[in-house]
């Protein structure tokens, strides 16, 4: 029997809604509707290890747009999960019961490793010739993932507490960052690629990058001033492309950035999440990256699918 879901993929830098049709009896997954909104949830949140006032207040305010979504089309479940944003935050837990006392919606805080399984299950779900082994790369605002595996599962990943907004708030101070901060932010980005590396050279074949900094680099690639999932998605991603702009965005500032067709919310961390991605893609020595508009919310309904299936 069909069931309509919406899940939702809780970030350090974005709120992301998929509501879709789950069919077990085909194994399909039928997307009717997106939504994403920049909520900047991990604000600080190195530094000071909490989620501040504002920030939680942002996260309840999308709760309750995402619930009268989600009613409106009718949905039967709805599925939330946090990432590292809510991980580092000491106060997770009253935020957790916040929001399921405002709204009705219990998030679950997953683990790095969690995370990165949902995303690799979710980056390719519906996808046709998908060639085994594959990896998929998640850049994310607190933290990144990379897994590998075939469609069977996950044989290796890994979750790095490397992020476009962590490590720009660590390291920038104004954009364009001075030299020497771009260059201790590449350090502290190689210095943990090349511990965590190692186990994902066989499968860089076949790489797949998901998640907002990937999507936007592929909009800049295309030429977009906005955003075309029909476009972006499954796109190859060169190598060529992303140094090309990052050399662009070196020297940039916030309102050149803008002027690139880059959202205001992403903007000022778009530098870093591509410093992530030409550092991971040079080091593996990919020419190029297959990009996916998918992710944790489609692993979030494909576990759900299986679920289902399970009780056939």
């Amino acid at each position: 029997m069909k069931q309509r879901v919406s899940c939702i993929d809780i970030g350090t830098n974005t709120a992301l809604l998929l509501i879709a049709d789950l069919e077990p009896e085909r194994g399909w997954i039928l997307p009717l509707f997106h939504k994403q909104a920049i909520l900047r949830l991990g604000k600080n949140v190195d530094a000071e290890k909490i989620i501040d006032s504002a920030a939680q207040q942002r996260l309840v305010d999308c709760m309750k747009d995402y619930l009268a979504i989600s009613r409106e089309h009718g949905v039967r479940q709805i599925i939330a999960a946090g990432t590292s944003a809510l991980r580092d935050a000491g106060n997770r837990s009253e935020i957790i019961d916040r929001v399921a006392s405002e709204t009705g919606i219990v998030i679950r805080c997953i683990s790095g490793q969690e995370e990165a399984e949902l995303t690799f299950c979710g980056a390719v779900a519906g996808m046709e010739g998908v060639a085994e082994p594959f990896t998929v790369l998640d850049i994310g605002g607190g933290s990144t993932e990379i897994s590998m595996g075939t469609l069977r599962g996950v044989t290796a990943c890994v979750s790095l507490n490397i992020g476009s907004v962590r490590l720009t708030e660590r390291f920038f101070t104004t954009l364009p960052p001075p030299p020497e901060e771009f260059e201790k932010a590449r350090e502290e980005i190689n210095r943990n690629f090349t511990s965590a590396l190692l186990p994902f050279f066989a499968g860089r074949q076949n790489v797949y990058g998901v998640a907002g900094t990937l999507t936007t680099i592929a909009q800049v690639a295309l030429g977009l001033k906005e955003f075309d999932g029909l476009k972006v998605h499954n796109h190859a991603l060169l190598y060529s492309d992303v140094h090309a702009l990052l050399e662009r965005l070196k020297t940039a500032s916030i309102d050149e950035i803008v002027a690139m067709g880059i959202p205001e919310g992403r903007a000022d961390v778009i530098t870093m999440g591509t410093l992530i991605l030409h550092q991971f893609m040079r080091l593996l020595g990919l020419p190029d990256i297959r990009v996916s508009i998918q992710g944790l919310r489609f692993g979030l309904a494909e576990k759900e699918l299986q679920r289902l299936q399970g009780q056939a």
